[in-house]
């Protein structure tokens, strides 16, 4: 198990982060309120939610709390925190840690709005102060 300052050990998968949007959003809740937020969009069943709870809890990203007959379920990391550490990989892994070819990747593409390129002027400019 991580401590809720620490990233957890093991990646979450594209479909736990969806059950992980969930928690983030609101928490404590049961399988079933996770369900109802995630199940009729992905074409999940309660089984699947549970299944992922269950990975989270294994992988130290979610902790459970029993109330009554069933458990509730609390995000053990910060959205953020998650964030952050994904963005690093991604940069680690792709632009060999360096920021500025992933900005010149994504102006190629044509990714950037003029409201992204903006945003991004406005966070270098608060840096620089």
């Amino acid at each position: 198990m991580t401590e809720a300052s620490e990233p957890t050990a093991e990646r979450i998968s594209d479909a736990e982060h969806a059950v992980m949007e969930a928690l983030w959003e609101k928490s404590p809740q049961t399988a079933v309120e996770v369900c109802d937020s995630v199940c009729e969009q992905r074409g999940w069943t309660m089984p699947t939610v549970k299944t992922l709870l269950s990975r989270l809890v294994v992988k130290g990203a979610v902790a459970t709390e029993p109330d009554g007959r069933r458990f509730l379920y609390t995000p053990l990391i910060e959205r953020a925190e998650y964030v952050g550490g994904e963005s690093r990989r991604l940069v680690d892994r792709l632009f060999g840690g360096r920021a500025a070819p992933l900005f010149a990747q994504l102006a190629e593409a044509e990714a950037l709005s003029d409201d992204d390129i903006n945003e991004i002027e406005r966070l270098l400019k608060e840096m620089r102060k």
